[in-house]
């Protein structure tokens, strides 16, 4: 009998592991207090990786890679390489288990924004806010948008249509022919409106 209580003991006070998809939706809500308005696009392919999440915002994309209590850091160094090739600035939500050592394997104008288990509730705390990310590359933003959505930038724009040309070809043609700050805007605004229905 003692035996049997004992174990019951241990087994619930054993620490819970949080995985990825008991962080997702409370890291959305969390992320949507703070922002406002904001649009989120899960598991993008990003260059040879795939980001978690892709936070759209009215002038910036956000790549944010979760690190649940249940994940290594393996293949993080690959996963930060891309990241920063494609994103105007990068988080990583890590669980309580990297929380101490999580800063060690992101750059320094990476975000880190820290998840637990607090009296049954999933609780944030954002160590770290991002900084502009020095490696973003805009051709490589660009490479994000379908085909018809940097159509839709290049009307606006009063382009041509390059109909016979690649996305690659027509990204170059919007950095020569448009300032940054309203290619960032136009993205931003071409993801807020995505259909996905429509694949």
């Amino acid at each position: 009998m003692t035996g049997a209580k004992a174990t019951a003991t241990a087994k619930d006070t054993a620490p819970i592991v949080l995985k990825d998809a008991d962080i997702r939706e409370p890291l959305f809500l969390y992320l949507e207090e703070r922002y406002g308005k904001v649009r989120f696009i899960e598991e993008k392919v990003t260059g040879k990786a795939r980001a978690d999440v892709v936070m759209v915002l009215p002038d910036k994309l956000c790549g944010i890679e979760i690190k649940s209590d249940a994940d290594t850091y393996v293949r993080l160094a690959d996963q930060v390489k891309y990241y920063d090739k494609y994103y105007d600035e990068n988080y990583i939500v890590a669980g309580s288990k990297h929380a101490m050592h999580v800063a060690k394997h992101v750059p320094e104008y990476w975000g880190i924004i820290t998840v637990e288990l607090i009296k049954g509730r999933v609780d944030f705390y954002r160590v770290r806010e991002a900084h502009p990310n020095p490696k973003a590359k805009l051709k490589q933003k660009l490479s994000l948008l379908w085909k018809s959505e940097l159509a839709h930038i290049q009307a606006k724009n009063g382009m041509p249509k390059y109909t016979n040309k690649n996305k690659k070809f027509i990204g170059e043609k919007l950095i020569e022919k448009v300032p940054a700050e309203v290619l960032h805007e136009a993205i931003s605004e071409e993801l807020f409106e995505r259909d996905y229905t429509l694949l």
